[in-house]
């Protein structure tokens, strides 16, 4: 039975659980926004400063141009993942799962609620890494990086931290320990990213290779959010827009059903 204040205002449990995700990263900050920036940091350092001027593209572009929007949707990625999966596997062992369950709110509401957290968190490292980004992009060249599509910038943010939050949600309620959780992120997730177009373009490649990243989704959200930013793109705008979507749909309706049909056992 909802309680008298669900009644009134069914929104209330959704943006309480959202609080929860917000508030639960932001206890351990230094592990959860200090930490990734300090890696993304270290990246543009190492390969953008000491070694860009070593790396010639195609395009014409500078090194650390091209390199800047690669390490922010790398940290939104990652970020966005471990927000949603760590909360679920530790959920599932302290007993908050149960609390969620008997909580007047949907299915759709946790799934939502997760995702937007891990939204958030995601989109802070990826703006901070950005920021960062620039400033090393300014001493070295003088110059900003001005956004070319303001809109698309935003669309690619909220579309890549959902559809890993929501990937995170799947693959939490299917890991029986940290252990399992981290081999996906290491075996899985961070290969798919690195080969996704984040360091390098495909453009130097061999053909073989580059009809072999084609088959990598997380290339097409790479160079979508890439072309937000500098209006450049291995792949055509209307074919990773399409893409994304489809992956949205997928990894929401592989949360749901992770949700549905494991959410809630007794580990």
């Amino acid at each position: 039975m909802q309680t008298p204040i669900a009644k009134i205002n069914p929104w209330i449990p959704f943006m309480t659980l959202i609080h929860r995700e917000v508030k639960r990263f932001m206890k351990v900050i230094i592990q959860t926004i200090v930490s990734p920036i300090i890696s993304s940091s270290l990246y543009l350092l190492i390969f953008g400063v000491s070694l860009g001027s070593q790396v010639s593209l195609k395009s014409g572009i500078p090194y650390i141009t091209f390199l800047i929007p690669g390490l922010m949707i790398m940290g939104l990625i990652n970020n966005s993942f471990q927000n949603s999966s760590s909360s679920i596997v530790t959920s599932k062992f302290s007993g908050d799962l149960e609390d969620i369950r008997v909580a007047p709110i949907s299915n759709n509401q946790i799934i939502w609620a997760m995702g937007i957290g891990g939204i958030i968190r995601g989109t802070s490292v990826a703006l901070i890494t950005g920021i960062v980004g620039l400033t090393f992009h300014y001493f070295m060249t003088g110059e900003l990086i001005p956004i070319q599509y303001p809109f698309l910038f935003v669309l690619f943010l909220v579309l890549n931290g959902l559809i890993f939050s929501f990937c995170g949600i799947f693959v939490a309620f299917l890991a029986r320990t940290f252990d399992q959780l981290s081999a996906f992120s290491t075996f899985i997730l961070i290969p798919l990213t690195y080969l996704g177009g984040v360091f390098m373009s495909i453009e130097g490649l061999h053909p073989f290779w580059q009809k072999a990243c084609h088959l990598n989704p997380v290339f097409y959200l790479i160079n979508g959010f890439r072309y937000s930013m500098l209006g450049q793109s291995d792949v055509e705008l209307m074919t990773t827009i399409a893409v994304s979507f489809l992956a949205l749909a997928v990894t929401y309706s592989m949360a749901m059903y992770s949700l549905v049909k494991g959410s809630f056992a007794r580990w």
